[in-house]
C-alpha cells in the first residue's frame, strides 16, 4: 500500500483542508549496473581533484558557480540554507484559472492529494467545487526544500496536484535555431482540408493502456534470455536513411486517408464451403 510522502494543508480564503500527498507515478525504468566485462567486478566512481589522483572526502566538497572557465564562486552550506524557502506545510492557492488556458508544456510531475483524517468533508467540498466550476487552482508549496508552482484539479474522484515549471524555465521557440521555418510557407486550403480529414479519420478516444514501453519490454526479454543461457539474436543492420526530395503533400495525404479507410474496413468473411457432391458410383453402393 502506497504511503504518503508529504502532508500539509490546502489554504485559500478562510478555508483550510488538511491533505496528504502521494506519488501518482510508478517509475518502470530498468536499473543497470556497471561492471568489468572480464570478471564482473563492480565499478566504483571516485571523487578526485582535477589533475590529480587524490580522492576528495565528501566533507571537503562545496558547491560553486562557474562564472568563466576555471573561475568559480563558492557557496557554503550555511549560505545555501539561508536562501532555502521557509519550510511550511501550506499549499497556498494563488488563483483559479481555466484548464485550457494552461499549455501542457508547463506541467511537470503528477501527484494525488488525499484527505487527512477528519478532513473528508472539506476535501470533498473542494473537489466538488472545482469539478462543478471547471477551474484549476494554481498554488505554491514547499516540497523537498524547493518551492514549487502547482496545479490542483479533480480527477477520478480525488484531487490531483501537478507541479509546474515557472515561466522562465520554458524555452521559447524563437530562442532556438531551426525550430521555426525560416520563411513563411503558403499552404493551400485544399491541403489543410485534406490534413484535417486525415486527422479526423485517425481520431479516437484516448486509451492510455493501448500504449506500451516496447523498448523496456524488449530489454526485459533480452535479460531473461541471457539469464537463462539462451542465444541472443543480433539486430539486423539498418541502412542510413537517404535524403529525399520534398514530398507531394496532396498525394501523400490522399494515400494516407485511403490507407486508413482500407484499414478500418471490416474483414470480408469467406462463404462457407459447399459439401462435395457424391459420385454416382458411391451413391449406388
Amino acid at each position: 500500500m502506497a504511503r504518503a510522502i508529504w502532508s500539509g494543508t490546502i489554504s485559500f480564503g478562510l478555508l483550510n483542508v488538511p491533505v496528504k500527498l502521494y506519488s501518482a507515478v510508478a517509475r518502470r525504468g530498468i536499473s543497470l549496473r556497471e561492471i568489468r566485462g572480464s570478471d564482473g567486478a563492480r565499478i566504483k566512481h571516485r571523487r578526485v581533484a582535477d589533475g590529480t589522483d587524490e580522492e576528495v572526502p565528501y566533507g571537503e566538497i562545496v558547491k560553486a558557480f562557474e562564472i568563466t572557465p576555471d573561475r568559480y564562486v563558492p557557496i557554503g552550506k550555511d549560505e545555501m540554507a539561508s536562501l532555502a524557502p521557509e519550510k511550511t506545510r501550506a499549499i497556498e492557492v494563488q488563483d483559479f484559472v481555466d484548464l485550457d488556458q494552461i499549455d501542457p508544456i508547463y506541467f511537470d510531475s503528477p501527484y494525488y492529494l488525499g484527505p487527512a483524517e477528519g478532513a473528508e468533508k472539506a476535501y470533498s467540498l473542494l473537489a466538488k467545487a472545482l469539478q462543478e466550476s471547471g477551474k484549476v487552482a494554481i498554488a505554491r508549496f514547499v516540497f523537498r526544500n524547493k518551492e514549487h508552482l502547482a496545479a490542483l484539479r479533480p480527477g477520478d474522484g480525488v484531487l490531483t496536484l501537478t507541479t509546474m515549471r515557472f515561466a522562465d524555465e520554458v524555452v521559447a521557440p524563437s530562442d532556438l535555431e531551426d525550430v521555426l521555418p525560416q520563411e513563411e510557407q503558403k499552404v493551400a486550403k485544399k491541403e489543410v482540408a485534406m490534413a484535417e480529414q486525415l486527422i479526423e479519420s485517425l481520431t479516437t478516444d484516448f486509451d492510455p493502456g493501448a500504449y506500451r514501453d516496447e523498448y523496456r519490454e524488449q530489454l526485459l526479454a533480452l535479460i531473461e534470455r541471457k539469464a537463462e543461457g539462451k542465444d541472443v539474436l543480433e539486430a539486423p543492420e539498418t541502412e542510413e536513411p537517404q535524403a529525399t526530395a520534398a514530398p507531394d503533400l496532396m498525394s501523400a495525404l490522399e494515400q494516407s486517408i485511403a490507407a486508413v479507410k482500407e484499414k478500418k474496413k471490416p474483414a470480408k468473411r469467406k462463404p462457407p464451403k459447399k459439401p462435395a457432391k457424391k459420385s454416382r458410383a458411391k451413391a449406388k453402393k
